[in-house]
């Protein structure tokens, strides 16, 4: 392995104050088991009140990452500017036409967050609705989470949060005065409206579960809302939303791996719930309305790589399901929309997207695309009765372009491109897809994107991502901070493993459970493969990877450190035995569908066991290591990567350098705002690039 990256003096150590739990006869010690601040929950929230023993060594930690990183300032410095200048500042999203107005976004010049304006349909004098920069003034972290106009187009609904705790508070904004009305909702989830005056949503509990549905009604207290919903399984979260028709409002109950819909009529707000269909093992699906039916994306009946299916309005339970787009083995339906006129549906197959669409004559159709890789986005019309349907493109060389889709005559019109303002010409680029053979004859697709003037000699760096759960796929998308560290030489590659759906749903499938290792292989076999057709070598890759995808780099650097220059897991989840054994976190017991669950089975408990980060740390050599984490995740606890350097850093026989930065005042997604979290991004990439000597 090589040492590019020593370590500098008076690293962090972390006292040992053992902690003894038992699960099926197995003793699990855990030493830094004290960094998990018996107020958490508090903390999450108040970052401030963390203990004193807590909080002076994540501190610690932090002046150390600073100490190692600062001959690397000048670098992130001219990082952050490079990474600035292809952000045009004073930007506007296209607009969407939703009744008599046109809404859309926009940013100005220097402003961190965006502006949500509106004009007359067909043009005319810009109305500010919401000025997220004025809202943000004097905060640490602001995020803006639910932004809806209520159907007279009169009042604003809109939910921020302050600490990155994901708790959004909800107030409602009188357009025509330009101010918010004096009512606060707490710790709001999803929420929808119904009509002019009523607006359905969830609301988290103590643990950080969306749990309860409740319905408001304007000018009353939210001391009086009425409790719609309540879900007493702490697996399933609800969340609210509405059929694009506007007809009916969608209640829904779900985990991971299974749902069970509700509806109310808008027009009727105070029915009863009416249940589509009752929760089953392994039964998803969702729904739009269309006419006198609903149509439902599912993988009812063995429908492994989902399909469509019709139901009368009258009689929606699924005995009364029919087969609008069928089942077909590989060709995965990710998502429908649905029209007055139109069903609109995209699928992928192979790793790549497309948008399907069908009239009422019944002829399938399709908006083709030509690059190697690419991805896809749809933002269909807030109109129902339309023949216009908006989908966004990009891939690794094209910055993304929205288009507008004519679905009568085929016609496809250009509305915008991402503006590059520093400058940007695809063809200094080359994107490619390869695959490498897993250790099972698995064929994992990779996306690569380098200069054009990169020699593949073997010789050149990699940066290679991956996430791999969930069945999250990776788009072969644009990014434009990724140039910078492209322009220096970097091959950077995404490694779409199972575990994602990128080849369907027996990929996610086939990386579950006790077959979660498949991720790992697939993701070492990647690197592997790179260094093998000399876009790379071993020893000369920098892995990379968030939230599930530090487990994935975590998992794979425990398997095979020879392989990597360096490691960033940004907020990962590392300490995968403890967590899923702890049902008091926020997101535990619906994670058992995905990993087991170790408290009843021993069998998940070994799963996890053998491949879980922290529990498989040994005393051996690892390479260089950046760790990020933030004390109000709620996803990924503050602890976890904490815990992980710590006992890293106490068994690894190199003398690699090893970071712990904690974001202090945020939580799962780092700092908010568009330019602050460009500071994320070079601290990542200023790492990378001294990884591997070229710091």
């Amino acid at each position: 392995m090589q040492t590019r990256f020593p370590s500098v003096q008076g690293a962090p150590l972390a006292v040992k104050k053992p902690h003894t739990t038992q699960f099926h006869g197995v003793k699990l010690i855990d030493d830094y088991y004290w960094l998990r601040a018996e107020n958490w929950q508090e903390a999450m929230r108040e970052p401030e009140k963390l203990p004193e023993d807590v909080k002076s060594y994540l501190v610690e930690e932090n002046e150390y990452y600073e100490k190692a990183m600062a001959d690397t300032r000048d670098l992130q410095k001219k990082l952050i500017a490079e990474m600035r200048g292809r952000i045009k500042e004073d930007d506007n999203s296209v607009p969407v036409k939703d009744g008599p107005y046109a809404y859309s976004w926009k940013y100005i010049e220097g402003g961190e967050h965006p502006i949500r304006i509106r004009s007359a349909r067909n043009g005319g004098e810009e109305e500010v609705l919401l000025d997220i920069n004025k809202e943000a003034e004097g905060k640490d972290y602001f995020e803006i989470g639910f932004v809806d106009e209520d159907p007279s187009h009169s009042v604003l609904a809109w939910s921020r949060d302050t600490s990155g705790a994901e708790y959004y508070s909800l107030t409602f904004r009188d357009l025509a005065s330009g101010k918010d009305r004096n009512v606060e909702i707490k710790d709001v989830g999803s929420a929808t409206w119904a009509n002019e005056t009523t607006l359905f949503y969830s609301r988290v509990d103590e643990n950080h579960r969306p749990s309860k549905i409740f319905r408001h009604e304007l000018g009353t207290s939210p001391d009086h809302d009425v409790l719609v919903y309540e879900e007493d399984d702490p697996r399933f979260y609800c969340g609210v939303g509405k059929t694009r028709s506007d007809k009916f409002i969608i209640l829904s109950s779900g985990m991971n791996d299974q749902d069970e819909l509700r509806i109310i009529p808008t027009d009727n707000v105070e029915a009863e719930p009416i249940l589509i269909q009752k929760r089953q093992e392994g039964l998803e699906y969702s729904l739009e309305h269309q006419g006198d039916h609903f149509l439902i994306h599912t993988n009812a009946n063995n429908a492994v790589d989902f399909k469509i299916v019709r139901t009368p309005v009258e009689k929606p339970s699924m005995e009364n399901w029919k087969d609008f787009i069928p089942h077909r083995a590989g060709r995965m339906i990710i998502s429908c929309s649905t029209y007055k006129d139109w069903v609109i549906w995209m699928e992928r197959e192979n790793a790549l997207p497309r948008i399907c669409f069908m009239g009422a004559d019944g002829t399938t159709n399709e908006i083709s695309m030509n690059e190697e890789a690419y991805a896809l986005g749809v933002s269909p019309s807030p109109e129902f009765d339309t023949d216009i349907f908006r989908f966004n493109y990009s891939s690794p060389t094209t910055p993304t372009q929205v288009f507008d889709y004519d679905l009568k005559t085929g016609e496809r019109t250009f509305l915008k491109e991402a503006e590059i303002p520093s400058g940007h010409d695809s063809k200094n680029y080359v994107a490619k897809r390869i695959t490498a053979k897993s250790h099972d004859g698995a064929e994992v697709p990779i996306t690569i994107l380098h200069h054009k003037d990169t020699p593949l000699d073997g010789f050149a760096p990699c940066l290679l991502y991956g996430y791999g759960s969930y069945g999250m796929s990776m788009p072969a998308g644009f990014s434009a901070n990724r140039l910078s560290i492209v322009d220096r030489g970097f091959v950077y590659a995404v490694a779409h493993v199972r575990g994602g759906e990128e080849k369907g749903r027996q990929w996610y499938e086939d990386a579950k459970f006790g077959k979660k290792p498949n991720t790992f292989h697939d993701f070492i076999a990647s690197g592997e493969t790179l260094a093998e057709q000399n876009f790379t070598s071993k020893g000369n890759i920098v892995i990379m990877g968030g939230s599930a995808g530090g487990l994935l780099v975590g998992a794979s650097v425990n398997m095979a450190p020879d392989l990597f220059a360096g490691v960033i897991a940004d907020v990962p989840f590392v300490d995968v035995l403890n967590t899923i054994l702890d049902d008091t976190l926020p997101l535990t017991p619906g994670e058992w569908s995905q990993w087991g669950n170790p408290i009843e089975s021993k069998q998940a408990f070994d799963d996890i066991a053998a491949y879980s980060p922290y529990d498989k740390v040994e005393k051996k050599d690892y390479p260089a290591m950046l760790v990020t984490a933030g004390v109000s995740d709620p996803r990924v606890t503050y602890w976890e990567p904490a815990k992980w350097v710590a006992k890293l850093r106490d068994h690894k026989t190199d003398d690699n350098i090893l970071l712990l930065r904690t974001n202090m005042s945020s939580g799962h997604f780092g700092k908010s705002g568009r330019f602050a979290a460009l500071e994320d991004a070079a601290r990542s990439y200023a790492f990378a690039l001294k990884a591997v000597g070229k710091a």
